[in-house]
């Protein structure tokens, strides 16, 4: 994603809010309904990510 992209999710898909180590991530989510916070990233699950 780059700056200024609009990303549209569907009702029901599975999805994650945040960056990598070596990134930053800021973002504003506008919803109709509430959120359902799902499984924890695990440490190991999270160093995987951006490789």
């Amino acid at each position: 994603m780059k700056q200024g992209d609009v990303v549209v999710i569907k009702e029901g898909v599975k999805h994650w809010h945040g960056a990598t180590k070596d990134s930053w991530f800021s973002h504003i989510a506008i919803t109709k309904g509430t959120s359902e916070w799902l499984e924890k990233v695990t440490d190991e699950d999270y160093d995987k990510l951006g490789k």
